[in-house]
């Protein structure tokens, strides 16, 4: 019998979960069906409920869901409570498991697809919200030299940097404090780029050596990857690695077996110039 998947947000029409779920099936030979699920915004619960109770076996969970995904689960893991959010589901009875796999899908594809360990690095997270903290975790078990958080409200940082103070060298700050800072690694998990705004980053916290990495994916170069390259950074990257790598853990999680990763990656990125 085919094992029933979906992913849910609102709007959801534009995500490609679909498509990357049915090419990872096909490749490992897993008999799923894949849907997508449009909730209304006040309505999450309700369509989580009717998908799992029509025999649905686990959710994708993409805006503006994933707090409510979180209040709902059962059985939350450890990532999921830390980020305060969840982006899968799996369902098991009445149990209802959740997790967050953006943070390691993230790191998957900044070490092992772009080749930058982060052991030892200097790593600047740009943005304090949802996306900024799914990634705290997985960064700080990496082991870096340190994870310094950036944001347009300084207290918003400071205060997620001790929340995670006993994992790691971690720090939180505003904009104006980077002056004369320099790190290996900067992360913008900012909305600035879905509006067009360029971040408030002075050019001094680019090496040339750098990685600048941004979460939205699918918009070529944005406002911060052209800053990141007129700086002369090393090598700019958008989130598609991180869109395909964190759907796969969902996939393993569900399934038992890890899909290869790189064919959908290229297929995904668009150039960045």
């Amino acid at each position: 019998m085919t094992d029933r998947y979906a992913v849910v947000g609102n709007p959801v029409l534009h995500s490609k979960s679909p498509a990357i779920h049915t090419a990872f099936a096909k490749a490992t030979g897993e008999d799923i069906y894949y849907g997508m699920i449009e909730a209304p915004v006040d309505g999450f619960r309700a369509a989580a409920d009717a998908f799992r109770e029509s025999g649905g076996r686990g959710l994708n969970v993409t805006t503006p869901f994933k707090l409510d995904a979180f209040a709902m689960a059962t059985h939350p893991s450890e990532r999921a409570q830390l980020a305060g959010a969840v982006n899968a589901m799996k369902f098991d009875g009445d149990r209802m498991l959740a997790e967050n796999f953006d943070g390691i899908g993230l790191v998957n594809d900044i070490e092992i697809n772009l080749g930058y360990p982060l052991r030892g690095k200097r790593i600047l997270l740009m943005g304090a919200g949802g996306a900024a903290r799914g990634a705290l975790l997985p960064f700080l078990e990496r082991q870096p030299a340190m994870l310094h958080i950036v944001n347009r409200t300084p207290e918003k940082a400071a205060s997620l940097a001790r929340e995670y103070s006993g994992r790691g060298c971690i720090s939180g700050d505003g904009y104006e404090a980077l002056h004369g800072e320099r790190f290996d690694i900067i992360v913008n998990a900012t909305s600035a780029s879905q509006r067009g705004e360029t971040p408030a980053l002075p050019k001094s916290v680019f090496g040339d050596g750098s990685l600048a990495y941004e979460l939205v994916y699918g918009k070529g170069l944005t406002p911060f990857l052209r800053c990141a390259s007129e700086a002369g950074v090393a090598r700019v990257a958008d989130g598609a690695g991180m869109l395909v790598e964190q759907a796969a853990e969902a996939f393993l999680w569900w399934r038992g077996v890890r899909p290869d990763t790189r064919a959908l990656i290229e297929q995904l990125t668009v150039p960045l110039v």
